[in-house]
């Protein structure tokens, strides 16, 4: 079901996706609102499924996961949700999609080195269920956005 966002909503959300750390009180007087309506809107948002959480938007490049790499999976169809339920528990894959086209899905992986990221293909490359990969390496970050743009 999709969450309906009011102007409101979507005012508080431009707030914290720039600063999780703003005050109620803070966004409040920014909005012209009381505290308890932000606290109130802010918890309904959270309920519903709208804020999943408030994290710290770490650079991983500023601690030396510099490598980048994406990663497509085929697997064999009865195997194929052990595979992604294995995949999942590897700290190296940031994000695994589930596709449509020849691939079965798109694996997100950050790490440290060259060699980390061989370790980590030869680990999915043997994987029981596994059939094939291909790998892209990035060379460079054009464009990443950690937050929805709302209209």
């Amino acid at each position: 079901m999709t969450y309906i966002l009011d102007d409101i909503d979507k005012k508080i959300i431009k707030i914290l996706q720039e600063d999780a750390r703003t005050p109620f009180s803070k966004v409040a007087k920014m909005l012209n609102l009381s505290e308890s309506t932000i606290h109130m809107r802010i918890k309904r948002l959270k309920e519903n499924g709208v804020i999943k959480g408030f994290y710290v938007d770490i650079d991983p490049e500023a601690i030396g996961y510099n490598v980048v790499a994406f990663v497509l999976i085929k697997a064999d169809p009865k195997k194929y949700e052990s595979v992604l339920n294995r995949i999942s528990q590897f700290n190296e894959v940031l994000e695994i999609y589930d596709v449509t086209g020849e691939y079965y899905a798109m694996l997100k992986v950050r790490v440290k080195s060259r060699e980390e990221l061989a370790k980590v293909l030869d680990q999915i490359g043997n994987m029981e269920g596994v059939t094939s990969t291909y790998t892209m390496f990035v060379l460079r970050t054009i464009k990443e956005l950690r937050s929805v743009v709302l209209d």
